[in-house]
This record gives structure tokens, sequence and C-alpha cells, in this order.
């Protein structure tokens, strides 16, 4: 007896014991940090924007780090190696950087919807012939997110990419990220550039705007890896996008490898 009474004390000790650090642990949840920090770093096999190749299909080193505030509110910086002022002949001496900045708001809500507004600001840092209008760019930008689905509107305020006189241009993009399997992520966009005034009397649009579209996987690996391929094609008029004798806009495969830190 005096064993069974010693086995059931130790029993009700130990059911005592766990009962009060479940209580304590949701009497005291683990708090959230104020912020999070990240990095990101990335090898490609091109540098493609909005269905443009900007390193006239040769490799891209890119990387940056995002800031994000617990309230929603959030600011980053990115960088990439270009090729494209270079091969439109618009710079006095090498030119092969764009340095981004941006910052928002960003809030989900319902559990899978969300929006996100903010300005991003495209950098061309270099020295340019007289006469050019430099390609810097302020865009502000508006989105809304379902699940894996979102769409989101970007707007320029001054002139667009080097475009003369080509404030309030603006780019609609759709883009799907679709989970196939826990690490295998299909990725799909569709996206519309047109751009607004004139130059020299003829319409900027008339040869600049234009649809691209892209199709592409990304392969999730151990320790923030990621392994990618996509697929882009554009109906960019030869006109408007011929560089170094080659439409930067044709159809051409990316392949990738980027990491999250």
């Amino acid at each position: 007896m005096k064993r069974d009474s010693a086995i059931r004390i130790a029993v009700l000790t130990a059911a005592a014991a766990i009962a009060s650090t479940a209580a304590a642990q949701t009497a005291a949840p683990e708090a959230k940090p104020d912020y999070t920090l990240t990095g990101n770093f990335g090898l490609y096999s091109q540098y493609i924007f909005r269905g443009l190749t900007q390193t006239d299909r040769k490799p891209a080193v890119q990387g940056g780090f995002d800031f994000v505030h617990a309230s929603g509110f959030y600011a980053g910086t990115w960088a990439s190696n270009v090729s494209w002022l270079n091969d439109a002949g618009l710079v006095d001496h090498g030119q092969s950087l764009e340095w981004d900045f941006y910052g928002g708001y960003r809030q989900t809500f319902a559990d899978d919807w969300g929006v996100d507004v903010g300005v991003l600001y495209y950098w061309y840092p270099g020295g340019y012939l007289p006469g050019v209008t430099k390609p810097n760019t302020t865009e502000l930008y508006v989105a809304g997110s379902w699940k894996w689905v979102s769409l989101k509107y970007s707007h320029s305020v001054d002139d667009t990419f080097g475009i003369p006189n080509s404030e309030n241009s603006w780019y609609l993009d759709l883009s799907a990220n679709y989970p196939l399997t826990d690490t295998l992520t299909l990725n799909a966009h569709v996206g519309r550039q047109e751009f607004k005034g004139s130059n020299g009397g003829v319409n900027n649009g008339d040869a600049l705007d234009y649809t691209d579209w892209k199709i592409g996987v990304t392969w999730a690996l151990a320790g923030g890896w990621n392994l990618g391929a996509y697929y882009t094609d554009t109906n960019a008029k030869d006109a408007g996008y011929t560089l170094a004798g080659r439409n930067i806009g044709k159809a051409t495969g990316t392949v990738f490898v980027q990491k999250t830190f």
C-alpha cells in the first residue's frame, strides 16, 4: 500500500507540474520581436525586369536588405548589375549598376487577404551624355493579395526609365505563386507597361507600350537557399526595344540560385 500511495503521489505531482507549465505557457506567450532584418543574395543567368533583359542575357549578381517593423511599416534596398544603359549608348563612361530604395506599409487581414502601399526609387548612378534624360525613376505603388495571388499597380511620378516627358506612366502586375508541394512553387505572371506623354511629337506609347508574361518554378532548399528557373516573353516592338542589335524583350529562359538570411 505504501508503494501504491507513493506511485499515486508521484503521478499526481507530475500531472500538477505539467498543468502548471501549460498554464504558464498559456498565460505568457512568447513575445513577437518589434522588427526583423533580413538579407538576400542571388546569382542569376541574366536580370529580367518586367520581361526585358537588363544585362543583354549575361549573368547578374543581386542582393539586398529588408527591415520590417511589427506595425507593418518596412524599408529596404536592393541592387544588381545592368548593361542596358551602355548598350543604348546613353553614358559617357561605364555604367553598370541599378540601386533601388523602397519603403511602405503592408498588412494582412482575415488570414488570406493583404494590402501593400509604398514608394520605390530606381537609381542608376553614372555620367550621362549631354541631352540624355537620366533613367532614375520614382514609382508609387499599391497592391492587394489573396492567398497566393497578387495584383500590383505602379505609377511613375517623373520621367520613366529615361523616356522623355513620360510622367504618369504605369505598370500593372498580376502574379501567382502557387505551392505545388511543401518545397516546390509554381510562379506565373502577366504584366502591362504603358507610357504616357510624347517626344518630338511622337506618342511615347506607340513604340513603347507592351505586355509581358512569365512561367517558372522555385525549389526551396534547407538553410534559406532557393533554386529556380523561368521563361519570359513580351510583345515589345523592335523599334522601341532593340539594343546592341537585339530586342531585349524577346523570349528567353533564366536560371538562378538565391539565399535569404
